[in-house]
């Protein structure tokens, strides 16, 4: 347990940074610099000073939405976890690792990196979003506890700035985790990002190390110590906590949907009996999932709102207890860590019960929860038995793969493992009765009676654990080691025997409220004894008293919370497999942007997708936010206006690069999206005729490319005054306007499109025509050029054609029945149409083709359609109408 994190310390912590670490940074020539990284190194500078000025960037807001998710969750900070948890691309994978790769798993440690299936989000800001504390990482806790038996040679200053790093890095990473929650919306964060964290937790528990109690001076506290509110963390809820702060997180800002749909489903999927046909083995990664399971499900519990909890409580008892019951008194299933993760799961499931009996009432407890309890105290009736049986059962049928079967006292017989019984009986001890017979005799009263068949055997078995303790008191070296109490401590001058009179009609200062328990607010333990360092740690972690002790605290409403119709859509989401890559409309209306006066002609995404850009015929470009707000029916207002065109706006588009906004209406305007201010205009008299089609150059360019009425091709470098090239692309030819253009994803060429239907193909680089062909029989409207050197063009002959740049023949060929295609977005090996008679087709840019159509309806889009654009991450589609509305649809 002590040499992992010792010697990982020691390597200058290069798993944190990919490669380069803190140290390597900080010792860079002074020919190299990182002017658009973190920081600008002309000479070597001091680490501390480097990880100081690093915690001060992270702290830095910007003016992007990353603010919307400002609600901050009472569980923040915890400890480096695995950084190899988060590949798994399928979910299957959790609970079938082999126990080769489980071990190297857990040799390695981390930090919390969240990696996004098949999507990456590049992180444009700093955010907003800032944990209120981290606690030591896993490391630094160990290291701290062991400080002492190290060589006197091991400098401490290095152990405290790598103590620092750590806790830079830590709190960082879970920063920009809660910053991408909010910046990527409900269903992105749940697929990729919730996914990955719900998989993390169980990484977090795997290990006999992870199961390791937390405690001062390696002592066990007394039994007198603490009670039913506080909780002894495992190094697992230390490694945890800022995967449990994320996810939190996440339900802050979307709502208590995500801990019912998703959160609650997923613990279902950990904690359910395995498939095969020998279901009592576990490995350790079942193992740690069932202990991750029940973490979260406390979680879960505290934020659930009273009506919530009675609806789902059926699923919570057959779904959860149950099945976490089935394994912890299991007479043949056997735990890889042994009694350590048995007594573990045992007190957290203590732990968990008791908590939802306190929410409750004893009423509902006998109506919803008097199996799981009675399972619960069987468990004591079994293994009393077979004591008092002292049966000798064979253990060679275990070998041949027949358990030997006992008949109990209750009539059943049921096969025992010999070789468990020893792991049992050290965790089902009289100290355990101890305290499960006090804790929920105090929480149940005569009911009790009612729902546990064997109460007597029990309360016998913790009258023999006080008689024991009365003894071993009096002598003080016969007292042997114990196994570690329970999450639910509890004073036995207090709950002991029979509970004293304390002026209330519940327990330990509780108020029965109907059928509720109510703890007042004023009640704390009069001490904590030897958990009171844990608790100091990283104020706000697991140990944070004000958190662990709360039986109900409200769920912050957000004005992202989901709702009617995004709630809708993001239940469905969530349930798509992550493999589905086709592009799927169900025209449900998630928001409504009005605001033009005038026809939207054209409108396009940031690359970020957080935000769009329109432009109209009221000769404005409208800047939009695009967050969830409301039920689908809300509507949103710009963002910003940008109100110096002269005429119609026919097209806009973002650099990349300089991230700055192209927009046109025969001259072309440079402008800074976040302040408004026109940087650059390119007027039509600087050519010999009008602009009649404008494309942007992909990043790292910083191009634009401009067609002019006389068939002319220019570029312009928005850093550079003039032109940077000029190309004539009409010859000998006659072809028309120029009315679309599009470049390659590289930018190594561009392809034109012109009112006689033909299309030019140029080589960027060298200025050569590479192709001219006549694709359409009517005049071009758009063009898109795709990856692998594939263009598709829509022309007024009703025609959508796929072509290979430099083939003489179209890849595939789609004829619209009635209307042209005169817009049209690309979504992977799809193509999405649409139609001015407000027609949405898919159709597909691989064999077979495939051709699909959906009629908008009048309810959910009005008026006629003039432009689309999809959000590709999101899955989303802006449609613009003629009466100046857009509406974002699914």
């Amino acid at each position: 347990m002590d040499e992992e994190p010792a010697a990982s310390s020691g390597l200058g912590l290069p798993d944190y940074t990919s490669g380069v670490s803190f140290h390597d940074q900080a010792d860079l020539p002074e020919t190299e610099d990182f002017q658009a990284g973190l920081y600008v190194a002309e000479s070597p500078q001091p680490q501390e000073a480097e990880a100081v000025s690093l915690g001060r960037l992270s702290d830095k807001s910007s003016t992007s939405e990353a603010s919307l998710g400002e609600e901050r969750t009472a569980d923040d900070g915890g400890a480096p976890v695995d950084k190899n948890s988060l590949r798994s691309g399928d979910s299957s994978q959790d609970l079938k690792q082999s126990e080769g790769s489980e071990e190297e798993e857990e040799e390695e440690e981390g930090c919390v990196v969240v990696e996004e299936e098949g999507e990456q989000e590049e992180v444009t800001g700093a955010s907003e979003l800032t944990l209120s504390d981290t606690v030591l990482s896993m490391e630094t806790v160990v290291a701290s506890g062991t400080r002492g038996d190290r060589e006197e040679e091991e400098e401490p200053l290095t152990v405290e700035s790598e103590g620092k790093e750590q806790k830079i890095l830590l709190d960082t990473t879970c920063k920009m985790v809660r910053w991408l929650s909010a910046k990527l919306g409900p269903t992105v964060a749940s697929r990729h990002v919730a996914r990955n964290l719900l998989r993390l937790l169980t990484t977090c528990y795997v290990g006999p190390t992870r199961q390791q109690f937390m405690v001062s001076s390696g002592e066990n506290p007394p039994l007198s110590v603490g009670n039913i509110y506080q909780k002894r963390p495992v190094l697992g809820d230390i490694v945890s906590g800022p995967v449990l702060s994320c996810l939190l997180h996440i339900a802050h800002l979307y709502g208590e949907p995500v801990l019912t749909y998703q959160y609650l489903p997923y613990i279902s999927y950990l904690v359910a009996p395995g498939s095969n046909s020998n279901p009592s083995r576990l490995n350790s990664r079942k193992e740690a999932g069932l202990l991750a399971a029940v973490t979260l499900t406390q979680k879960i519990i505290v934020y659930l709102s009273d009506t919530t909890l009675m609806d789902i409580l059926p699923r919570i008892s057959h779904e959860v207890l149950l099945p976490v019951l089935s394994f912890l008194t299991s007479l043949v299933t056997g735990f890889p860590s042994g009694a350590q993760a048995r007594t573990v799961l045992c007190m957290k499931t203590i732990s968990l019960i008791a908590l939802i009996c306190l929410r409750i009432g004893q009423e509902m407890v006998q109506q919803h929860l008097s199996e799981p309890v009675a399972i619960f105290f069987q468990v004591f009736s079994q293994l009393h038995e077979l004591r008092q049986q002292d049966l000798q059962l064979d253990p060679k049928g275990c070998d041949e793969g027949q358990l030997p079967e006992v008949a109990f006292s209750d009539g059943q017989r049921q096969p025992v493992d010999p070789g468990l019984l020893d792991e049992l009986q050290k965790v089902f001890t009289l100290e355990m009765a101890y305290m499960i017979y006090v804790s929920f005799s105090c929480l149940l009263g005569d009911i009790i009676r009612k729902i546990v068949p064997n109460h007597e055997l029990v309360g016998e078995l913790a009258e023999l654990y006080l008689e024991s303790i009365n003894t071993s008191s009096h002598n003080p070296a016969s007292m042997e080691p114990t196994v570690p109490s329970t999450d639910l401590e509890w004073d036995p001058q207090r709950s002991g025997g029979s509970s004293q009179d304390d002026g209330h009609s519940g327990t330990f200062g509780s108020v029965l409220i109907g059928n509720r328990i109510q703890i007042p607010n004023d009640s704390q333990p009069e001490n904590p004894g030897a958990l009171d360092p844990i608790s100091g740690m990283g104020g706000g972690g697991l140990g944070c008293e004000s958190e662990d002790n709360a039986l109900k605290r409200e769920l912050p409403r957000s004005a992202h919370g989901l709702s009617g119709n995004w709630l809708a859509y993001w239940q469905y989401e969530i349930g798509v497999s992550q493999q589905d890559a086709h592009f799927h409309f169900h025209q449900i209306r998630l928001q409504s942007f009005p605001g033009h006066s005038g026809a939207v002609k054209c409108v396009a995404p940031l690359s970020s997708e957080d935000f769009f850009l329109s432009g109209s015929k009221d000769r404005t470009v409208r800047l939009w936010p695009l967050y969830n707000y409301g039920d689908g029916t809300s509507e949103t207002v710009p963002r910003l206006i940008y109100a110096q065109h002269r005429k119609s706006v026919f097209y806009v588009g973002q650099l990349e690069a300089p991230q700055y906004v192209v927009s046109c209406d025969g001259a072309v305007h440079v402008w800074d999206p976040f302040t408004g201010k026109t940087l650059r205009t390119v007027e039509s008299s600087d050519s010999r005729g009008p602009l009649t089609a404008v494309a942007v150059v992909p990043a790292p360019h910083t191009s634009i490319t401009m067609a002019s009425s006389d068939s002319t091709l220019r570029f312009v470098d928005c850093r550079k005054p003039g032109l940077q090239h000029e190309f004539r692309l009409g010859g000998g030819l006659n072809p028309g306007l120029i009315r679309s253009l599009a470049v390659s994803p590289s930018g190594r060429s561009v392809v034109a499109g012109f009112s006689s239907g033909f299309m030019v193909l140029l080589d960027t680089r060298t200025g050569l025509v590479l192709r001219g062909w006549p694709a359409h029989e009517g005049d071009i409207l758009q063009i898109k050029a795709v990856e692998g050197s594939v263009l598709v063009s829509s022309s007024s002959d009703h025609s959508l054609t796929v072509w290979k740049e430099l083939e003489q023949k179209p890849m595939h060929h789609y004829k619209s029945a009635s209307d042209p295609i005169h817009t049209f977005d690309v979504y992977g090996s799809e193509v999405v149409t649409g139609t001015v008679a407000n027609k949405i087709g898919v159709c597909s840019l691989l064999e077979p083709p495939s051709q699909a159509t959906t009629k908008l309806s009048s309810e959910n889009f009005r008026g006629t359609l003039t432009s689309l654009a999809l959000l590709p991450t999101k899955r989303h589609l802006l449609l613009g109408s003629d009466n100046g509305v857009i509406r974002l649809l699914a």
